[in-house]
């Protein structure tokens, strides 16, 4: 991308080809892909510790630049005259440690895609050259210090999950192209580009971005598919904010300007190619993931029992952050912002659960006392827990059915272009320069009238065509998105993003005309196509953020994979995860924090691997004054915690006769008694309410509020209950479809033994006959075949 037009003509030229010369300066020459025109760049280094960049405002045609080199050559014939240093195809930036400036340049690039006929590329190779003359270096330039963040920064491979085009924004939506036409150092300050610290330099200097790149950094895939009788590309893009960026365990959460770690931008491209005379259609969707928008922490230098310690900040400032967070949301997609939680509600995992209850507790506190957030819908859906009790293919059913109605809500992108205007550079980014003095699509519809469903016809003001002829442009947009997060937004993420893929390429393909019904079944090939491309997206981001591939157990139960090389798997991708996330992660956050410019070395202050870990790793992190541990989280309520999904009142009195209780005749008591009273809406997990209680736990009747291990699986204390009776409030366990099937006999999880050895502990420990009948009714119903 990263290039501006430079001369008033009907298309736009971008330098895509540079050579380097080395004198006492060094000399860039750089062309445009149709060598019709010729730039040159200066690089002055008899400095050893300052950039003097200049540039020849003249153009050069191929002869004169030929003729401009001869002369530079004889003119250095008593240094050694005008030597090629290596070939390139742009420059990543610049970049000083301690002394001396290098210039990081793409050397070797491969084609990996194509958006309506502009090439994307990645790097295949990149070089780091110092600038400065080697006889003007002191012996700073190679210090230890000095070398040591030279190989740090290096640990940044670019030629991995990298891309960038000369003519396409990439790192902008297909929409945003097409609505807000932006050129030059604009699109420099955009979050998903991540070399803007490394170009600032040049860029300011020169006033252009003619000689530079933009790198967007996340996944690029390009595949053809096909429907019966027709073809199209599908191209999967996901950009990764720069703004809070890190690995897993040293970035979470929001920082105080609203940026969330793990902030990834997914877009969904639907295209064809056309036959000569056929009008060019496309469609995207967007579709976003990102932290809890919480001051939230798990410190990677506490390790305990292969886990770290879980800290979630006591005072949140009326969740200021979190209110930047959704208006720059609404900001970048619009209205409205549908949130769907997949933390779950059940299990051990306290930390998760306090999350998430927090998070609906907020969410429901910012739409009460912001009037402007009433566009926010929030949706609570434990994901891991109805997965495991149901099979796969249900719940991604179910799933679509949510992606479907926040379909309706967002609507997608939707461009119809006639050959006339695609001929003459619609996707250029030129035509609004030529046709009606438009400066973007979104003048126009705004002049016309709704851009969700709008056909605008365009008529050349040349002159060339008859005045009555009409160049149709048929589009509909996307207002809104649906914003995903599980607690690392990884994935469970990945497997709704699919869900949700799925059901927008069914629109998009009916739009384009390609199939009758806008629905694709899970049966489909093509929903096997696309959950291969998102598989590999969620392996990619998985890697970036938590450095392993992502847990696929759920792609591979769909395919139907043998269970136990399924969890072998699952197993492995734990270990490599566990080992990157407490070995290498702080390396990587190192060299990131180098390369985007979070944090920068100087003489004479702290270095880097010296400074401590609260310094060294938060960068663009607020400190935490105080913080609840995970011990704080099992004491913070005086009230006993209750479960969201329904409203029980378990009987408490009755004095349990010691243990010489008949255990079978109580279980075939309880199997005689009803279920208890079910949430509104549906069938509850019965699971939800059964508490952990060991064998040794003794406490008297009259002190079961305060039993820590009853508060870990009831984790909604009365507030955030009340928090989900919010009209923009929705959970997905209360209106869960699944009734009694949804625990099958070849699918139970405890067994009688099971549940007579947990009996025995609840009877030692003096509780009374109508409590315990209350703790294990659920889990007698297992028994019940």
């Amino acid at each position: 991308m990263g290039s501006e037009p430079i001369a008033s003509t009907t298309a736009n030229y971008y330098l895509q080809s540079f050579r380097l010369y080395e004198t006492f300066s060094y000399y860039i020459i750089g062309r445009d892909k149709k060598r019709a025109f010729w730039k040159v760049l200066k690089i002055d280094r008899l400095e050893c510790s300052e950039l003097d960049i200049d540039e020849d405002s003249a153009t050069y045609s191929e002869n004169e630049c030929s003729d401009l080199l001869k002369r530079l050559d004889e003119g250095n014939k008593i240094t050694g005259g005008l030597k090629l240093v290596t070939t390139c195809y742009g420059i990543i930036g610049f970049v000083k440690f301690l002394e001396p400036y290098y210039m990081l340049l793409i050397t070797k690039r491969k084609k990996i895609g194509e958006i309506s006929g502009h090439k994307i590329y990645a790097i295949t190779k990149r070089e780091m050259i110092p600038i400065p003359n080697p006889t003007v270096r002191t012996l700073m330039a190679h210090s230890k210090n000095e070398n040591r963040y030279k190989k740090l920064l290096c640990t940044m491979d670019l030629t991995k999950d990298f891309f960038f085009s000369y003519s396409y924004h990439v790192m902008r939506s297909l929409q945003k192209n097409l609505y807000d036409y932006k050129t030059g150092q604009h699109l420099y300050k955009k979050m998903c580009v991540w070399n803007e610290f490394l170009t600032s330099e040049i860029r300011n200097r020169l006033g252009n971005t003619l000689w530079t790149v933009a790198l967007v950094h996340g996944f690029f895939k390009q595949v053809k598919l096909s429907v019966p009788g027709r073809d199209f590309k599908l191209t999967l893009i996901a950009r990764r904010s720069r703004c809070f960026a890190g690995t897993r365990y040293l970035k979470r959460g929001v920082n105080d300007k609203g940026r969330v770690a793990n902030d990834v931008e997914t877009e969904q491209i639907v295209s064809e190619d056309p036959a000569e005379g056929c009008p060019t259609q496309m469609s995207s969707v967007v579709q976003y993931r990102g932290s809890v928008p919480l001051f939230w922490s798990q410190n990677a230098l506490g390790f305990r029992k292969f886990r770290p310690v879980f800290s979630l900040r006591a005072e949140q400032h009326n969740y200021e952050a979190m209110g930047l967070h959704f208006r720059n949301l609404v900001k970048r997609y619009g209205k409205p912002i549908v949130i769907l939680s997949l933390l779950k509600t059940r299990g051990k995992k306290r930390a998760e659960k306090t999350l998430g209850a927090t998070y609906a507790k907020a969410i429901a506190s910012i739409i009460d006392n912001l009037p402007e957030m009433n566009h926010l819908r929030f949706c609570r859906w434990d994901l891991h827990t109805h997965m495991y009790y149901r099979r796969p293919i249900y719940e991604l059913q179910q799933l679509g059915d949510l992606a479907a109605d926040t379909l309706d809500s967002t609507g997608i992108f939707y461009c119809q272009v006639p050959p006339k205007l695609w001929q003459d550079g619609f996707l250029n980014l030129s035509y609004f320069d030529k046709y009606n003095g438009h400066n973007s699509l979104e003048d126009l519809f705004n002049k016309n009238g709704d851009a969700g469903n709008l056909e605008a016809n365009f008529t050349d003001g040349g002159g060339g065509c008859d005045a009555n002829e009409n160049y149709g442009v048929k589009c509909m947009s996307q207002k809104g998105v649906l914003r995903s997060n599980c607690m690392d937004c990884l994935d469970r993420t990945n497997v709704v993003q699919y869900a949700y893929g799925l059901a927008a390429l069914g629109r998009q393909l009916h739009a384009l005309g390609f199939i009758e019904s806008p629905y694709i079944d899970l049966e489909d090939p093509l929903a096997e196509n696309l959950m291969t491309v998102y598989e590999a997206m969620g392996d990619t981001l998985a890697l970036q953020y938590g450095g392993s591939p992502a847990h696929n157990k759920i792609f591979a139960d769909i395919r139907g994979q043998w269970r136990p090389a399924i969890d072998y798997q699952d197993l492995i991708t734990t270990v490599k995860r566990y080992c990157s996330n407490a070995f290498l992660d702080f390396v990587r956050q190192d060299a990131m924090n180098l390369f985007l410019g979070y944090f920068r070395p100087q003489q004479g202050k702290q270095v880097l691997w010296e400074l401590d870990s609260d310094q060294r790793y938060n960068v663009g992190r607020s400190s935490f004054k105080r913080s609840l541990s995970d011990s704080d989280i099992r004491s913070m309520s005086n009230s006993p915690m209750v479960s969201t999904d329904v409203t029980l009142n378990p009987p408490f009195s009755g004095k349990v006769r010691g243990s010489s209780m008949n255990l079978l005749g109580f279980l075939a008591d309880i199997q005689n008694q009803p279920l208890h009273d079910q949430a509104q809406g549906g069938s509850t997990s019965i699971l939800a309410f059964m508490p952990e209680i060991s064998t040794g736990t003794r406490l008297s009747p009259g002190c079961m509020q305060e039993d820590q291990s009853l508060k870990s699986d009831n984790i909604y204390d009365e507030e955030t209950r009340d928090a989900s009776a919010h009209s923009s409030l929705f959970d997905m366990d209360w209106h869960s479809s699944a009734g009694n099937s949804f625990y099958e006999a070849n699918e139970r999880c405890f067994s009688c033994e099971t549940i007579i050895h947990r009996m025995k502990g609840v009877l030692r420990g003096g509780y009374s006959e109508s409590f315990v009948k209350w703790v294990f009714h659920g889990e007698a119903l297992f028994l019940r075949s």
